[in-house]
């Protein structure tokens, strides 16, 4: 079995055996490697976002919280591949890191035929991207946490004209260009809305106090020449 098929089998093994605890000398027995490689295939998993947690002790052991993993899903191999292109495109937006959990949860849970069949159709997916455009700017992971979360953050910002300044602001939303990101905000300093591009935030640091709920349409002005258009579930 190479890594790949162990990482997605060593979830499943853990969402069947959930709430007991199994200890990492049983699956390394169970998938023949050494303690050392499933340590290290946990630490992977858990840094890709699979909600596994580990209990120090004689009697500890890897467990995973069930009420935040799926069930086997039914999803076609094209379906997997589609939703794979959507989440591919994620990359700089705010929540380009959760796309990466969220594809890796689907897949992990999907059956190894079905997981093969779906690996081996995206091999033959490309993205053709123009050598002359702009990457779109990367959001720092601590503002998609910050609204998630609706917590003030503190930013240290440079605007247009090269000034710095630290500041606590309050989110309230994010807007989104082809190549970037915005974020709306109540930001403390100046008492009032502000928008930040997200690719002038040279810190940001994530604050414990709870950011009142501020109404979207109360601080997001349309912009010139474009056309805000909110994001739906279908």
């Amino acid at each position: 079995m190479n890594r790949t098929d162990r990482l997605y089998a060593l979830v499943e093994e853990l969402r069947a055996a959930a709430p007991r605890r199994v200890s990492a000398r049983e699956l390394a027995a169970r998938y023949e490697v050494s303690l050392r490689t499933i340590e290290r295939d946990i630490a992977a998993l858990q840094q890709a976002g699979v909600p596994i947690f580990a209990d120090v002790g004689r009697n500890g052991g890897y467990t995973l919280d069930r009420s935040r993993t799926l069930p086997p899903l039914n999803f076609t191999p094209a379906e997997a591949v589609a939703i794979a292109i959507m989440l591919g495109r994620a990359d700089g937006t705010p929540f380009s890191r959760s796309a990466r959990t969220a594809l890796h949860k689907i897949l992990s849970v999907m059956s190894a035929a079905d997981g093969q069949s779906a690996r081996e159709l995206a091999g033959r997916i490309r993205f053709m991207t123009d050598p002359d455009s702009d990457r779109p700017s990367s959001v720092p992971a601590v503002l998609e946490q910050a609204m998630a979360a609706r917590r003030v953050v503190r930013l240290t910002y440079v605007d247009k004209d090269g000034a710095e300044t630290e500041r606590d602001v309050e989110p309230v939303a994010f807007n989104g260009t082809t190549h970037t990101w915005y974020l709306i905000a109540w930001c403390r300093l100046r008492r009032d809305s502000r928008v930040f591009r997200v690719d002038r935030v040279r810190r940001a640091c994530l604050l414990e106090e709870t950011a009142p709920d501020r109404q979207v349409q109360d601080h997001c002005a349309t912009p010139p020449d474009h056309v805000l258009r909110p994001l739906e579930f279908i």
